[in-house]
């Protein structure tokens, strides 16, 4: 195996023995024969798209596909397996409609004709083929851009919602990794390309959101716990959450958030279910601990799932793009019907309530509706110097101990600065007594990772405010962390509208080459972060 997309990647170079993910070289393999396959049915999805030919579940395959590959979504063997072979019969059904005469690669001719030979093809097609280091690292970044533009494109189509022309560019950019006459100078406009459908696809779920919910709301949390059994949601998927919400209505069973579900709180569709405690734990690393004391069954929507201990394994479940070998699936929705969670909720009648781990509140609801109805109070702070800086510090959060930068970060920044932020990031800072300005925050949660569409447009929004010409010209500084590869596209969406002098950490990404390094460097002003006090100090100018 190698691996190196995610910001945990052994050594900064890449993981070669087993995942610090925790993913098999097995599953790691398997999931770059997923990523082949795909390839394939983007390959040939794209012929019928030139044939005026329309092939749904090629595209919803392509989604599905590139989602179960990001990291910490899906460890299942078995099942990658089973999806490898279902894009095949796809590819095969694409053939036949088209009967394309355009010579295809590999990738869109492969079979298996049995799981020994899918196994021993899995070691084959891996990262490394690529043995141009340049070109290697733009079509990783531009795949794994892509990768977080398919969770966001999933959680839409959840809710009913599509974008053709991000659904086209991901077979385009699909395609385009399977060129060999490809250079830098093709590849590089094709990864910032990335960036701009990854600010339509955010605005996308933006929409789904907001129509289906409501806008967030400025919400004080619970981080309590109450005396009846409990489920305890993860991942990031709202459609799963509202479903499980009215199955369990009556039951006498409380339903909690944790990690990057603590934004369904600020909902308005939400707050009416009276057995919506509120949020239990923090970030998605430690659950290793909070899902043992929380007693009851965690359902996992989405990735951020860490493999699961012996000790409560049983409890817990997985659906969607989620998986791990041993822990029960819930399936998909048929014939527009909703997921049945019932398995799921006899279980936790059985189950002794939470153990409580904090108690008290937290605030947020900050996303960018809620934030245009206090323009004129946080203009007007700006203009009287009461707020000086507003920081960027979205992202994600990871679990080794260089991410207590971003700790000591907020609370070494000046009292006259306020932070946006949105993902599981801010579990490093949210629950500091930070305090307020004015009435306004010093930490303004917009919500989950694709909630980083809010920041931007309220950067924007503040731009119009202020009668500026240049988002940059704003003063507004972005420290931003990263792990996963939808924290890859929210920075590529940020650099298609132009915004520049992002720091990133704790590293920089394994996977930039030098001289792709170089370049971001010198058209974008993309620097790693050094020490609290010098980043202090270079931004806070």
């Amino acid at each position: 195996m190698f691996c190196y997309q995610c910001q945990e990647a052994s050594k900064n170079i890449g993981c070669s023995i087993k995942g610090v993910c925790g993913k098999s070289p097995e599953v790691a393999n398997l999931q770059d024969l997923l990523l082949f396959v795909t390839k394939g049915v983007a390959w040939w999805s794209h012929q019928a798209d030139v044939q005026s030919i329309e092939h749904r579940a090629a595209e919803k395959y392509i989604i599905d596909a590139m989602f179960i590959t990001i990291t910490n979504a899906n460890f299942d063997a078995h099942k990658i397996s089973e999806q490898i072979e279902k894009g095949t019969d796809i590819q095969q059904e694409l053939k036949e409609l088209t009967k394309s005469a355009e010579e295809a690669p590999e990738c869109a001719t492969w079979r298996s004709s049995n799981r020994e030979e899918l196994y021993a093809k899995s070691e084959t097609v891996g990262i490394l083929n690529e043995k141009n280091e340049d070109i290697r690292s733009l079509k990783e970044l531009l795949i794994y851009g892509m990768k977080g533009m398919a969770a966001y494109a999933e959680h839409a189509a959840n809710l009913g919602y599509s974008n053709a022309e991000v659904n086209r560019f991901m077979k385009k950019g699909l395609v385009a990794t399977t060129d060999t006459t490809l250079g830098v100078d093709e590849l590089l406009p094709l990864v910032l390309e990335c960036g701009k459908y990854g600010v339509d696809v955010m605005a996308l779920l933006d929409k789904a959101n907001t129509e289906s919910y409501g806008h967030p709301e400025i919400t004080t949390v619970n981080l309590g716990v109450g005396k009846n059994p409990g489920i305890l949601v993860s991942g990031h998927d709202l459609k799963d959450f509202e479903e499980l919400l009215k199955q369990t209505e009556g039951t006498g069973i409380d339903i909690y958030t944790h990690s990057e579900m603590l934004p369904a709180n600020y909902y308005p569709a939400f707050k009416k279910f009276k057995h919506f405690v509120g949020n239990y734990g923090n970030s998605w690393w430690a659950q290793t601990q909070e899902f043992e004391s929380f007693n009851g069954p965690v359902l996992l929507t989405t990735n951020c799932l860490v493999p699961p201990k012996a000790s409560y394994k049983e409890r817990v479940y997985t659906t969607g793009a989620a998986g791990f070998d041993g822990c029960t699936h819930i399936a998909e929705r048929q014939n527009g019907q909703p997921k049945d969670f019932s398995v799921l909720i006899e279980h936790a009648k059985k189950c002794a309530a939470p153990v409580e781990i904090e108690t008290g509140t937290l605030t947020g609801g900050f996303a960018h509706n809620q934030v245009a109805a206090l323009a004129d109070k946080v203009v007007d702070a700006v203009k009287s110097g009461a707020i000086k800086k507003f920081v960027v510090m979205a992202g994600c959060d990871g679990r080794m101990n260089d991410r207590n930068y971003y700790t000591d970060f907020a609370e070494a920044l000046p009292k006259d600065s306020v932070i946006l932020t949105a993902g599981c990031a801010k579990y490093r800072y949210n629950k500091l007594p930070l305090g307020d300005i004015g009435g306004i925050p010093r930490v303004l949660d917009a919500g989950q990772c694709n909630d980083s569409y809010s920041l931007a447009v309220t950067a924007l929004k503040l731009k119009e405010a202020f009668g500026l010409e240049d988002i940059n010209e704003l003063p507004i500084v972005y420290n931003i962390a990263w792990y996963e590869q939808k924290a890859v596209i929210v920075l590529l969406a940020l650099l298609s509208l132009g915004v520049k002098n992002i720091h990133l950490g704790p590293t920089l990404p394994a996977f930039l080459s030098p001289n792709v390094t170089k370049v971001l460097v010198e058209n974008f002003g993309i620097a790693p972060i050094a020490t609290v006090e010098e980043d202090i100090e270079t931004l806070m100018v």
